[in-house]
């Protein structure tokens, strides 16, 4: 190991000034949203005319008539093959075999793949299988700064409602681009810049699951065929159902894993209701008793959901996950992988030291004894110090894979060792950059004195630092391994990226249901 005896490196910050944007728009700085769109009443409610909800239905009845273009298509079939791979690899998971043995007590009409299972199901039963295995394994890709990962709901709503309704692969490309932009809109009106958070993570309320209920049921009302005041009756309904809290990333359970499957069976449902006459408020979003004010108070703002919207697009700046474990973590597993790779070893290191943004720390870093020794390969996803020894000692994938979050695996001796070294601290610099990005610093307090310091301020797979096409197919190809036969991931693979030519699903469907 040579180099001096501190070295700090750094990375570009901001994904946003990378203007990730799609369709020759300008992009829509979250730094210079205002607080308020339009005129409001006294409840909150719009006195402009249309409200949120009618033109969150007005941009999906438009994407669905004139389609998002082939761009935008092109970056929903990626979401696709990320969610198909995240699903195959969680297979064997336990929230998986709870829900799998669910639905199979449930009946009626079989009209959608439910991976792993032979037979088709409900399309509502499906998505609830689907969504629970996307979002099992924490693989699934993070919109910043709303701090959600949308296509774990609204892919499986979307796949479950096409096959039902003998879609094309390019409405389904359609329905998930828009599913997706709607549910981080809706994130983004709960991110409040003074306090530089999401105020639904500040209270404990998982927005993946609340706001994802509401973007699939766009994409499946969509896909039903539902008219402009359809699509805003199941958008209505659906926020009566979405829910979820994130006490389990603190504590344990394994709830969690169920709650993107729970968003894609309300969405699904909320559509279903929504073709059979069932309304939704008007006002679901922006009044006095909708979704804003009951989740978020006053802090909520209303305009980032419909400012720019169909002319700036939030989709391609969705970051892709290298790591199966929880976002926050990923910054400190990158700077661990460079400590390796500059020769820092285990038996080196007296301590280290992680430094992230304060409100990042009450998930991977509190309380301190779990997450130095986390009780399951679940809860070490979610623990800094472990994931940080993980990568320092060595994992699989493309840094960290699934082998490195089993049970087995959270309890080797040498990892718990190292991690027990981690200090988790806040870090001023860390504080200014997020949530635009998660960022992290890691210093390594050697025997012999030395210290060495790697500083990671744009995530890997964002906009700023982005998975390659063979990353992005590496991922995919581990995920499959052990659940497809030899050959069947690139045969899928290939028809994803032709989703946007097939006439209709069955093929790509037919090969998912042979697992």
């Amino acid at each position: 190991m040579s180099g001096p005896d501190e070295r700090v490196r750094g990375d570009v910050a901001q994904s946003e000034a990378d203007g990730r944007v799609r369709e020759g728009m300008a992009p829509i700085e979250a730094a210079t949203r205002p607080r308020e769109g339009g005129a409001r009443n006294g409840d909150g409610e719009s006195t402009t005319g249309r409200t949120i909800v009618q033109r969150l239905a007005e941009f999906a009845a438009t994407a669905r008539d004139r389609g998002v273009g082939a761009e935008l298509r092109g970056d929903a079939a990626r979401r696709v093959l990320d969610v198909l791979g995240n699903s195959l690899a969680a297979q064997r998971t336990p929230a998986a075999a709870s829900v799998r043995s669910l639905i199979e007590e449930w009946s009626g009409r079989p009209r959608a793949t439910a991976l792993g299972l032979p037979d088709r199901h409900p399309e509502a039963s499906a998505a609830l299988l689907n969504g629970t295995l996307a979002h099992a394994l924490d693989f699934d890709d993070t919109h910043l700064p709303s701090v959600l990962h949308p296509s774990a709901s609204v892919v499986p709503a979307a796949l479950a409602v096409a096959e039902g309704a003998g879609a094309s692969g390019a409405a389904l490309l359609d329905a998930v681009a828009v599913g997706v932009e709607i549910t981080v809109r809706l994130g983004m009106a709960g991110y409040d810049e003074q306090l530089g958070n999401s105020v639904f993570f500040e209270r404990g309320l998982h927005a993946t699951a609340i706001c994802g209920a509401l973007g699939g049921a766009a994409a499946a009302a969509m896909l039903s065929g539902l008219d402009t005041d359809g699509i805003a009756h199941a958008i209505g309904i659906a926020a009566s159902m979405g829910s979820g809290l994130l006490e389990a990333n603190r504590t344990g359970g394994t709830v969690k894993r169920v709650h993107c499957g729970w968003a894609a069976h309300a969405a699904v449902t909320a559509a279903d209701l929504a073709r059979h006459g069932l309304t939704g408020p008007p006002t679901v979003i922006e009044g006095r008793f909708g979704l804003l004010q009951a989740f978020c108070g006053d802090q909520a703002v209303p305009s980032a959901i419909t400012d720019g919207l169909g002319a700036h697009w939030e989709l391609p700046g969705v970051f892709f996950k290298p790591y199966p474990c929880n976002h926050f973590t990923h910054a400190g597993i990158d700077a661990a992988l460079r400590l390796r790779a500059r020769g820092v070893t285990a038996a080196d290191v007296t301590s280290l030291i992680l430094g992230a943004p304060t409100p990042v720390l009450r998930t991977i870093g509190e309380p301190t004894a779990a997450k130095r020794r986390p009780e399951s390969g679940y809860h070490a996803a979610f623990s800094g110090p472990y994931t940080v020894a993980a990568a320092l000692l060595g994992g699989g994938g493309l840094g960290l894979f699934h082998e490195d979050f089993t049970d087995d695996a959270a309890r080797d001796p040498d990892r718990l060792a190292l991690a027990a070294k981690v200090e988790c601290v806040p870090d001023a610099h860390c504080d200014e950059i997020f949530p635009h990005q998660f960022p992290a610093v890691l210093t390594a307090e050697l025997r012999d004195g030395r210290s060495y310091t790697e500083r990671v301020n744009a995530n890997r797979g964002g906009p700023g630092n982005p998975l390659s096409a063979d990353e992005l197919a590496t991922k995919f190809r581990m995920n499959a391994a052990g659940v497809l036969p030899p050959g069947r991931a690139e045969d899928i693979s290939e028809i994803v990226y032709g989703l946007a030519d097939l006439l209709d699903l069955d093929k790509l469907l037919g090969l998912l249901r042979k697992t």
